[in-house]
């Protein structure tokens, strides 16, 4: 049986590894993924290239409730966090 997600740590980070969605579901599966979390919570993002277009999506979409914070932005690999305020 799955376990729920409680959201029990404001300070939870949780890991999304976009290069194992398939291209035509990515962006769905990101802003799903990120309109579950609490204030406070963080999505991990890694990818295999800087999403720049996604990143104009979600300053649209979220505006100043969600942080971008680049960890790693390596041409072949990327990692942000994306964390919900």
């Amino acid at each position: 049986m799955a376990q729920a997600h409680l959201h029990l740590l404001a300070e939870q980070i949780y890991p999304f590894d976009a290069r194992g969605v398939a291209k035509r579901f990515r962006h769905a599966a990101i802003f799903g993924a990120l309109d579950v979390l609490n204030s406070g919570e963080t999505m991990r993002f890694v990818n295999d290239h800087d999403p720049i277009p996604l990143l104009a999506q979600l300053e649209q979409r979220y505006g100043a409730t969600l942080q971008i914070k680049y960890l790693q932005r390596d041409p072949s690999k990327i990692m942000i966090d994306f964390i919900r305020i």
